[in-house]
């Protein structure tokens, strides 16, 4: 059984579940949602511990404030090639910017696969790091989101009002 450490970030009204191992940044949650952990990885002991994933709490939050538009931390998620290739793309997507799942299977060169990879960007176990919340549908619309569309609007607003960034 693995032991990972939880702790939370507050911004504004709302919360993020943090958690980490001792290998690296596990999971990121959507605002407000508690034990969505478990239906993403089973078989984990937690451990209460917000020194812990301090760390990626401050690039997160500064993230919200503006100040950082890319991340530099360890991370520690393993999952199929297929989806780790598309997490690998969702990375590529600048900063206040948005991509299609279309254009984002012709990234990694799986133009037929357009739904496979609207899959793998569902199964993103970290929220904002992972930029899932930058691909929207061909038509322009916001799509589906771990965190929901509200969730997902504010994080585009929020990149959208910070884009002089670099």
């Amino acid at each position: 059984m693995k032991i990972i450490y939880h702790g939370i970030l507050k911004h504004l009204n709302k919360h993020l579940d943090i958690y980490a191992s001792d290998e690296g940044l596990i999971f990121v949650g959507s605002f407000d949602k508690e034990n969505e952990i478990h239906q993403f990885i089973s078989n984990i002991e937690i451990k209460e511990n917000q020194d812990k994933v301090k760390p990626y709490i401050d690039q997160l939050n500064e993230y919200f404030n503006g100040t950082r538009n890319t991340f530099d931390l360890k991370i520690d998620i393993n999952s199929t090639p297929f989806n780790e290739t598309v997490w690998q793309a969702l990375t590529k997507i600048p900063y206040g910017e948005t991509t299609t799942y279309s254009d984002l299977a012709n990234k990694i060169d799986k133009p037929n696969a357009v739904r496979a990879v609207a899959s793998a960007v569902g199964k993103n176990p970290l929220n904002i790091v992972i930029p899932c919340h930058r691909v929207i549908g061909k038509d322009g619309q916001l799509r589906g989101y771990r965190g929901g569309l509200e969730m997902k609007q504010s994080l585009l607003e929020l990149e959208s009002r910070h884009t002089h960034l670099s």
